[in-house]
């Protein structure tokens, strides 16, 4: 079991202006993460607006990210979104043949209806029985179309069965994150924390990486953050308050302002997204002037990273 774990950006998806996947645009994102010190890739999730994606669209993504990737890390994928158990079944044997290092279940399809503990179990032994042993598996909470956390039993359930290597924790509750580290401490399953306000304190009680959002803005800094703080504590506690705050921009038309930055960047070519078909830019004002901050900002806390490595 490859393990899972440091800095896991929640991929982007790039569109052309008519409403095709941007491979070309893909490449160029791909080389930025692993350039900006991705430890592994996320390439199927909600940021990567996998509910607006079809099947084929989410195979063809997933097997494109792992084929350029090329084994330079990790990568992961779901797009787990059907309500229907066959219908799960389907799309996830049809991502698990895709060359991925592990296939990530949404737990909210585990429990659509939100009915409790006893459907889940039941959803979750149907998958797993159905899919290959030989591939491991992910939890990701993801908070569409509904947030289910998963409970300590769920936890150490999925834990214990041996098949689990990540949790991608979206609890936002540091305590959360430290009871869920310890509860799983001596299986294979590692708990990487997505909340950007609690980051650098969930690192510290044993969380396994992050993967939020704003990895898609300034992954390199929360490399530093996850791999280098312990050498410079109070620097990291500055950096880890810009982190946060600036990760609160994603209420401002996330994915599309991340596409903003990134065509800023020359990683794509069009904003196009299906998740968010508005003009954030007219919509939330301010927003240009707040991207370019987060970017200036970002610079900054670059240049004094180098500044702390060249006095060593």
């Amino acid at each position: 079991m490859k393990q899972i774990n440091g800095i896991v950006p929640v991929m982007l998806t790039p569109f052309t202006q008519d409403n095709r996947i941007d491979f070309d645009g893909l490449k160029r994102l791909i080389d930025w993460y692993i350039d900006q010190g991705a430890d592994a890739l996320f390439a199927v999730c909600q940021s990567s607006e996998m509910l607006f994606l079809s099947l084929e669209e989410r195979v063809a993504l997933s097997r494109f990210v792992v084929d350029y990737t090329d084994q330079r890390v990790p990568v992961i994928s779901s797009g787990h979104i059907s309500d229907d158990i066959n219908q799960q079944i389907e799309e996830l044997t049809a991502m698990a043949q895709t060359g991925i290092d592990a296939l990530v279940l949404v737990t909210n399809r585990l429990d659509p209806a939100h009915t409790g503990q006893d459907v889940f179990i039941r959803n979750l032994d149907t998958l797993m029985a159905a899919l290959p042993e030989s591939l491991p598996l992910g939890l990701y909470e993801c908070p569409a179309p509904y947030r289910r956390l998963l409970s300590d039993e769920e936890l150490m359930y999925c834990a214990q069965s041996g098949r689990f290597s990540v949790l991608k924790d979206v609890s936002c509750d540091l305590n959360t994150v430290t009871r869920r580290v310890q509860l799983v401490k001596d299986t294979p399953l590692a708990i990487i924390n997505a909340n950007a306000a609690i980051a650098y304190d969930a690192m510290k009680a044993g969380s396994k990486g992050f993967s939020g959002v704003f990895t898609n803005f300034h992954p390199d800094l929360y490399h530093w953050l996850y791999h280098h703080a312990e050498q410079h504590p109070d620097f990291a506690q500055q950096l880890s308050l810009f982190l946060s705050l600036s990760a609160v921009t994603e209420t401002l038309g996330y994915p599309k302002n991340a596409k903003i930055f990134h065509q800023h960047l020359g990683t794509f070519s069009s904003e196009y997204c299906r998740a968010n078909p508005d003009d954030v830019l007219e919509k939330h004002w301010g927003l240009t002037t707040i991207l370019d901050q987060i970017a200036q900002s970002g610079a900054w806390h670059r240049n004094q990273i180098a500044t702390l490595n060249n006095k060593k």
